[in-house]
C-alpha cells in the first residue's frame, strides 16, 4: 500500500503579499486553513515546510506539525524535499504532495485528484487540471495551460506546458493547478537536476521534469481553486470564508 506525505511549502517573503502564510482569514491565519485543507483530504499526514519561525508557530497553534527549512532554498519543491528528508530520513512515505501554501479555498478532492495518477506506476508524478470557461482565460499568460494526450476522460499524459494560448484549433484547454504529487525517487530525481531551458524560458519548473524524460500525468477536475498572491486575491478569499463562517454559526 503506498503510503503518502503531504508537504505545504510555506514562505513569509512575497513581493506582492508581505506575510502572506500569516494573513488573517476568517479570524485564522492563511496556512491554518490550507492545513487543514490538506488534513481533510485524508491521503496521509500533513506537515508544513516553512522558512520563519512565525509560521511555524502559527501551525503548531492550530494543531498542525512544521519544519523550518533554510530560507534561501529556491524554490517551493526544494523547500518540500529537504522537509521530507529532515522528518523522514529512513523512506517511510512513497510519496511527497506538494500543497501549495496559499490556496485556503482548495476542495480536498482535488488535492486527492493530484494523487491519483500514481495509481499507475509508470507515472513519476501526479498533478491536476481544469477547463478553461472564458475567453480572457485562453489568453491570459498568467493561466498556464497544459498540453496532454488523453490517457482516459478524466485523465491526461503531460506533453508541455505553456503561458501561451495552446494547443491551437477547437476544442477544451486546461488551467494547470500547480499541486503535485511525487513518487519519492522522483522527487530527488527533480531537485538533483539543473533548471532546464524550456523552463528558463516558460518560468515553469514542471518542464524541467519533462525535458529530463519524466512522466507527469494530470487529473482533470471541475474546480478552480483560487490562489492568493494579491491584496485583491486575500480580500476574496475573505468574502467567501468570512460567509461560510456566518452561516454556519447563523
Amino acid at each position: 500500500m503506498i503510503r503518502a506525505l503531504v508537504v505545504i511549502p510555506a514562505r513569509m517573503a512575497s513581493s506582492r503579499l508581505p506575510d502572506k502564510p500569516l494573513a488573517d482569514i476568517a479570524g485564522k491565519p492563511m496556512i491554518a486553513h490550507v492545513l487543514a485543507r490538506g488534513e481533510e483530504a485524508g491521503i496521509g499526514p500533513v506537515v508544513v515546510a516553512c522558512d520563519d519561525p512565525r509560521i511555524r508557530d502559527a501551525v503548531e497553534a492550530a494543531g498542525g506539525r512544521a519544519v523550518l527549512t533554510d530560507p534561501d532554498l529556491a524554490s517551493g519543491s526544494d523547500r518540500v524535499c529537504a522537509a521530507v528528508r529532515s522528518i523522514d530520513p529512513d523512506g517511510e512515505f512513497d510519496v511527497v504532495l506538494n500543497l501549495q501554501g496559499d490556496v485556503p479555498l482548495i476542495d480536498p478532492e482535488a488535492i486527492r485528484a493530484t494523487f491519483a495518477p500514481l495509481r499507475d506506476p509508470a507515472v513519476d508524478i501526479g498533478t491536476i487540471a481544469t477547463e478553461i470557461r472564458t475567453e480572457a482565460g485562453r489568453t491570459d499568460p498568467g493561466m498556464v495551460k497544459t498540453i496532454g494526450t488523453p490517457v482516459d476522460e478524466n485523465r491526461l499524459r503531460a506533453l508541455y506546458f505553456t503561458r501561451a494560448t495552446a494547443p491551437s484549433g477547437p476544442g477544451p484547454l486546461y488551467q494547470h493547478i500547480g499541486l503535485y504529487a511525487y513518487r519519492r525517487a522522483a522527487l530527488e530525481r527533480f531537485v538533483a537536476l539543473p533548471p532546464s531551458t524550456l523552463e528558463r524560458r516558460e518560468s515553469l519548473e514542471q518542464l524541467r521534469a519533462l525535458e529530463a524524460g519524466m512522466r507527469i500525468d494530470v487529473s482533470l477536475i471541475d474546480s478552480t481553486p483560487m490562489d492568493v498572491n494579491t491584496p485583491a486575491d486575500l480580500d476574496a478569499v475573505r468574502a467567501v470564508l468570512g460567509h461560510r463562517t456566518t452561516t454556519r454559526h447563523s
